[in-house]
């Protein structure tokens, strides 16, 4: 029976498949290896040698490195090859680090205080901090650079015992988490977070030096200190063609 089974189960050969289809999942696998570095000087093998790899065709393999043209992720020179034309950085989503400590390994991110000062957020702001409606915060807007490359637009609302301080503090070369930490003299505890996508609007192209309507990760952050206070709310809007999220999931028995 088991046998009889097996012989019924189909084989997915390229005959079978459309090619946009195998594009996609070649182009999927190369930004992997792209994103992890695996090919050594940012150069990547001629067609040929791919198509070899991934047992398909040649014309297969160049819709695959189209698509990551378009993505801005590499460049096909004639008589040059195809090289990795941007780098992206990962960035953790198993721990609670602010974006120089997570990326600190990578170079150094700088950071441009776009706004600074106490405003009365809206209802939902305050609702999210758990703070009486009308009662002032600290919003922080910020550029943040690696290495010089525009690489976020942060938003950040915070509460004010923790926020003013930061008047006085380096935001330029520090994290706010960092600071946060300092001001309350108990580390963060946890944080709510989501993840999705967004296109560039017009403001936000121009800051991140991205292409209107390009892709961007929005993330959507609320940190407790460990005492379970919220004291930091803050919108980020992530250049997609520079930053990968990565984390480490486990399944617990049971769950199921």
């Amino acid at each position: 029976m088991e046998a009889s089974r097996a012989r019924d189960v189909p084989v997915l050969t390229d005959a079978v498949r459309r090619r946009a289809d195998r594009a996609r999942q070649i182009a999927d696998l190369l930004r992997r290896q792209i994103t992890h570095r695996h090919y050594d000087g940012g150069h990547l093998p001629l067609e040929a040698a791919l198509a070899r790899e991934f047992g398909t065709s040649r014309n297969t393999i160049r819709e695959a490195l189209d698509l990551l043209r378009e993505e801005g992720l590499i460049d096909r020179c004639p008589g040059v090859g195809t090289r990795v034309a941007a780098e992206k950085y990962p960035h953790g989503l198993h721990r609670l680090l602010g974006l120089a400590e997570t990326l600190r390994e990578h170079g150094e991110v700088t950071n441009e205080v776009r706004t600074m000062g106490l405003i009365r957020p809206p209802a939902a702001v305050s609702a999210r901090l758990e703070i009486p409606e009308g009662e002032p915060v600290v919003y922080v807007e910020r550029v943040r650079r690696l290495n010089g490359v525009p690489l976020s637009l942060d938003l950040t609302y915070l509460v004010r015992e923790v926020g003013e301080p930061l008047f006085e503090a380096d935001l330029a070369h520090n994290d706010i988490f960092v600071l946060l930490e300092r001001i309350a003299g108990q580390p963060l505890g946890m944080a709510e977070l989501t993840v999705e996508a967004v296109n560039a609007d017009a403001h936000t192209a121009a800051v991140l030096d991205a292409a209107r309507g390009a892709a961007l990760l929005m993330v959507e952050r609320l940190a407790h200190l460990a005492d379970g206070r919220p004291v930091d709310l803050e919108f980020i809007r992530f250049r997609g063609d520079r930053l990968t999220m990565r984390g480490h999931l486990t399944r617990s028995a049971g769950e199921a």
